[in-house]
């Protein structure tokens, strides 16, 4: 069997496990916080909170900024629910716009229609770890004194016009899931970048005080201040996370071998017209987070995930829009015509790709996805 997703292991994991039950210290901001924080900041030259998982970085955005009923925050509808859910559940009203065909991200020249009075945030997805347009984007929340959240999920190591992305926008949310390329099981960062957000940022992050503040010897005793939850990560999550951080590096350019093997391999179907193959726009460097093709239709896309499996492969489907959803009919709406939201996500099918992935599984894999289409 070859596995969609096998997550990826340093081996270094258990000699910090070692370390850090040496400390005895096991609950958030300790010294694994500290170094995955620090590692994260020299990367992305901004002020890095570690979370309990991108979902609550979202959150912790929407807290910042004072999100309340009545708000109306703008994304794609082709992204995890976590994106809208974020938002929705301090009252904003989720307003959906359609992707691009090439790159499947926010379509930016449907956001400006879409802009009402009560539009406060503009969220672009970084689907697969390609940059959405951000400059236009940017240009567009200056124009409207709109706040730009880049949900950067699966974009981790990923540049547009040599910014990491998730340090463009206002704020950035990463995702450190075990489906993402590197990991700690469940786990996220936020990315502030800009300083006047940072101290309120700690504060709601540490359950509403600012004990943040107390650690740090600014203060000589802590109390609650503000509205706020407990966002920090475990620091048994963190450790498992620091020696993926300093492989980042190599983790990406060994899943990139395996990008480029995929689409060298199927770009012949392209060609020929069965396939169509993932696009990387100008000016961007992506992650390899993941590898798809596009098939004819829904039916299509089925018959081939059905005949991998018989052949010991897995293969998924990505997401349902949200804006077709249940909740996405209560709680938002879509501007626009769906012309590639729907359409593209039908067609889309997501290959096995991961660190440990071998030169002669994808071969398997893209024999058998020859031989389906040829016959």
């Amino acid at each position: 069997m070859i596995k969609f997703n096998v997550p990826y292991i340093s081996n270094h994991e258990i000699s910090d496990f070692e370390k850090l039950m040496q400390n005895r210290h096991f609950c958030g901001d300790g010294e694994f916080t500290r170094m995955c924080s620090e590692l994260l900041e020299v990367k992305t030259s901004s002020k890095v909170l570690l979370t309990t998982s991108c979902t609550h970085a979202l959150e912790l955005t929407a807290l910042i900024l004072g999100i309340k009923e009545g708000d109306e925050v703008i994304m794609p509808s082709y992204t995890f629910v976590s994106t809208a859910n974020a938002f929705a559940l301090r009252g904003a009203k989720i307003v959906f716009v359609d992707i691009r065909k090439d790159t499947l991200n926010i379509d930016e020249n449907k956001i400006e229609e879409a802009i009402t009075k009560k539009t406060k945030i503009i969220v672009p997805v970084h689907y697969a770890g390609v940059a959405c347009e951000m400059d236009t984007i940017m240009s567009i929340a200056d124009k409207y004194n709109l706040f730009v959240v880049e949900d950067a999920a699966q974009a981790i190591n990923a540049t547009y016009k040599n910014k990491q992305l998730g340090t463009i926008g206002h704020f950035g949310c990463y995702s450190f899931h075990e489906t993402k390329n590197i990991h700690c099981g469940e786990g996220g960062a936020l990315l502030i970048n800009d300083s006047e957000f940072i101290e309120r940022a700690e504060i709601i992050r540490e359950k509403g005080t600012n004990r943040t503040r107390f650690l740090r010897g600014q203060i000589d005793k802590y109390s609650w201040v503000d509205i706020g939850s407990s966002y920090l990560i475990s620091e048994l999550n963190a450790a498992f996370l620091c020696s993926h951080l300093k492989d980042i590096n190599m983790v990406t350019d060994k899943r990139l071998k395996h990008w480029r093997m995929y689409y060298d391999r199927l770009k012949p179907l392209e060609d020929d017209g069965y396939i169509e193959l993932p696009v990387i726009p100008n000016n961007t460097t992506h992650n390899a987070h993941m590898f798809y093709i596009k098939l004819k239709n829904i039916e299509q896309r089925q018959e081939l995930i059905q005949f991998l499996a018989h052949n010991g492969i897995q293969s998924v489907f990505h997401y349902i829009p949200l804006h077709n959803s249940r909740a996405g009919l209560e709680l938002g709406v879509f501007k626009g015509k769906d012309e590639f939201t729907t359409k593209e996500s039908e067609r889309l099918l997501r290959l096995p790709l991961y660190y440990e992935l071998k030169t002669d599984d994808i071969d398997i894999i893209v024999n058998k996805i020859y031989l389906f289409l040829n016959n």
